[in-house]
């Protein structure tokens, strides 16, 4: 496929975004007192799948940020599949597409572990330091100077 310029030619996503219409479809047929238990829950994490992995290939800059998100999606397909068996359980889908459907975000779930394994060829361009444990320490002498010269200028 060669490199990836967007998220959108990522096959996880791709898999993902197909995925979640497939989920989109199956809960229109869900009854109507499982609209905001069963419905919105299952929609949910499997949207945010998908917008968690855009967000974590925006953060690829840094690292810990992109295995974050990486992470972050990889929970909610995971609680998908969740879901996924309180659909099966109550007799709102058959056990066939439950396992297509199943074995489909199982193989998203291990392409994010991959990513995540994989972090480095995600982040090739990525600082390798973390700035958040650089204490600067310079000498306040310079900033010293710095003020005390201004406040000869001003009246």
């Amino acid at each position: 496929m060669g490199v990836a310029r967007s998220f959108r030619d990522l096959r996880v996503y791709q898999l993902v975004r197909k995925a979640v219409s497939e989920i989109f479809e199956v809960t229109k047929g869900f009854p109507s007192e499982e609209r905001h238990e069963l419905t919105d829950q299952i929609r949910r994490s499997a949207r945010a799948t998908k917008a968690l992995i855009a967000e974590g290939w925006a953060r690829r800059r840094y690292r810990a940020a992109f295995i974050s998100k990486i992470d972050e999606a990889l929970g909610e397909a995971t609680e998908t599949q969740s879901w996924l068996d309180d659909a099966l359980d109550q007799g709102y889908i058959g056990s066939e597409q439950f396992k297509r459907m199943d074995d489909d975000w199982s193989g998203i779930t291990s392409m994010l572990s991959r990513m995540i394994d994989r972090a480095a060829d995600f982040c090739k361009y990525s600082s390798d330091a973390d700035y958040r444990g650089i204490v600067k320490e310079d000498s306040l002498e310079a900033y010293d100077s710095l003020f005390n010269a201004l406040d000869k200028k001003t009246p």
